[in-house]
């Protein structure tokens, strides 16, 4: 390995969170993006290989990815990664790592720090427009997500890379000199990316790979053209062959050959909790084989709740619950599907709710006056269907909106309101992952007994919102659930977080709680080194202590 200099201490340029585009009608950003989707749609299907040491390979084994809101059309093929591919790929990784690793900081995020400016700019409306169509957001989700939460991550990281390198000891004893290195791990990082978003698929390899790692990433089948398209991007920023490998392909087979490998230093992930448990146990199961013990950073679902208190400003708290429910058809992970209202204010909240409930528009994303378009596939379809068909059955269970479904060219649900009598019920406790929202309606009086009733209702602890605006109901509501979400909101949806500004994630069933976009998610991909260096020689091992 050839020796690199380092012939100066760099700052980062100053990083601001992206501008956001608002798309509004006859702009020139949203001519452009139209002109993308409509590019896109003449070059599909397109071809996607598997990416390892900067080959692309192609194999016999090749599957879908279709559009959710037009399901008869493929919009990509892909190829699937072998047992030998997947070899290959951890050699190529592990290969790679040396150079990669000893590279300088600054050269290490020049990368991202291209990548941000490459999106911003050039690759902007092609990946917005592979993500509507492809993962069915509409324009403005997409651009919170693949555009702007992408780009703040590959910049905030670099910055808070920068912080944590300069976190050295405070105190030298005399002819001492204490120093800390922020090694990467010694292995490669495995990323298991979601469906619902671009930039988590973009950040789950890239703040590792920051932080001197190598990875290999397993895009989701749903998602695997936005996926490639980021990596796309960053080769062009300068990103060296095998750093990150690109491995589509069968979850299941691949993730048991990974798990294996003694080289595995780390599990990043995003998706279900069933799986991520799942992941944990393999892990255990194998902890006898690996160099070192794996860090397990994952997050998963939620079951996020709004409380309405009898002083809430009233119209605020349904623009922002139908905002929070329905955005994205319900499938974010922080999506509110949970609301808790005071009797006192329930007419108010429901004729309100059910007016602007009537307003709401759902659709292809190409429309722009949808507010939301499909869910993401038939399996999905089905699941969010089963719950509906399921209230409508049950007695404790009354839908005053929405209700109905329809799968005949796109898998489209529409937005679901069910009023429940049962605060254990089962569309109020379980994870649904839809545009379905369910209602408890409680005493005013009973305000903290309900903060219970939500603190235990579910096992996750993702996010939640607590609409009020007396200041003992909103200490009250802090306090008592404290450990029930970990993005916690008062007065504002539980949805959006922004890098820099509220980093995400959640505990108890909803994952390690890490928080994304912060320097906390960076300190799990790196293993500290302490250097002592002693500057004065002693002239015997005795101490004062041991004279006579």
């Amino acid at each position: 390995m050839s020796q690199v200099a380092n012939l100066g201490i760099f700052k980062i340029p100053e990083i601001k969170n992206e501008p956001m585009k608002t798309y509004p009608p006859h702009s020139e950003e949203r001519a452009k993006l139209q002109a993308a989707l409509s590019e896109l749609r003449k070059k599909a299907p397109i071809e996607i290989p598997i990416l390892v040491n900067g080959q692309e390979i192609r194999t016999d084994k090749i599957e879908e990815q279709r559009i959710p809101s037009d399901h008869a059309t493929v919009l990509a093929r892909y190829h699937e990664a072998d047992p030998a591919t997947i070899d290959k790929a951890i050699k190529g990784a592990l290969a790679a790592k040396a150079s990669w690793e000893a590279l300088p900081f600054n050269d290490r995020a020049a990368v991202f720090l291209k990548a941000a400016d490459l999106l911003s700019v050039k690759y902007r409306y092609k990946l917005l427009a592979a993500t509507m169509l492809g993962q069915g957001k509409n324009a403005w989700q997409a651009e919170i997500d693949a555009a702007a939460e992408l780009i703040d991550f590959w910049r905030f990281n670099a910055k808070y890379a920068q912080e944590i390198y300069q976190q050295q000891p405070p105190v030298n004893a005399p002819g001492v000199w204490n120093r800390l290195e922020y090694r990467p791990l010694e292995g490669f990082v495995y990323a298991i990316a979601p469906f619902n978003f671009t930039a988590i698929g973009g950040n789950l390899p890239s703040a590792p790979a920051l932080m001197g790692n190598v990875v290999l990433l397993k895009p989701s089948p749903s998602a695997v053209l936005s996926n490639w398209i980021v990596l796309e991007i960053l080769r062009e920023a300068g990103l060296p062959d095998g750093v990150i490998q690109f491995i589509p392909g069968p979850a299941a087979e691949i993730t048991e050959q990974i798990l294996k490998s003694p080289d595995f230093a780390s599990l990043h992930f995003t998706g279900s909790t069933q799986i991520f448990k799942k992941l944990w146990k393999d892990i255990g199961n194998n902890i006898d084989i690996y160099k070192s013990y794996p860090r397990i950073v994952g997050e998963t679902g939620g079951k996020n709740f709004h409380v309405i208190h009898k002083s809430a400003n009233i119209e605020n708290a349904v623009h922002q619950t139908i905002r929070g429910a329905f955005e994205y058809a319900g499938q974010k992970c922080s999506a509110a599907s949970r609301v808790y209202v005071a009797d006192s204010v329930w007419d108010e909240f429901r004729t309100a709710l059910l007016t602007e409930h009537a307003k709401i528009k759902v659709g292809p994303v190409e429309d722009f006056t949808n507010f939301y378009g499909p869910v993401i596939h038939k399996a999905s379809f089905e699941k969010i269907k089963s719950y509906i068909e399921w209230a409508k059955g049950d007695a404790s269970s009354e839908i005053i909106a929405g209700g109905s479904y329809d799968d005949s060219k796109g898998y489209f649900v529409q937005p679901t309101i069910i009023v429940t009598s049962n605060p254990k019920s089962k569309t109020i406790s379980e994870e649904i992952f839809g545009p379905v929202l369910t209602i408890y309606v409680y005493k005013s009086d009973d305000y903290e007994k309900i903060l219970d009733v939500v603190n235990e209702t579910s096992g996750y602890g993702l996010t939640g919102a607590l609409f009020a605006q007396d200041l003992h109901a909103i200490l009250l509501g802090q306090n008592k659930l404290r450990h029930a979400a970990g993005n916690f909101y008062l007065n504002e949806k539980s949805t959006g977080a922004m890098v820099g500004q509220q980093p995400f994630g959640g505990a108890r069933a909803s994952g390690t709680n890490d928080k994304a976009g912060s320097p906390n998610l960076l300190y799990r991909f790196v293993s500290m080194r302490t250097i002592k260096e002693n500057f004065i020689n002693i002239e015997n091992f005795s101490y004062p202590s041991n004279l006579a």
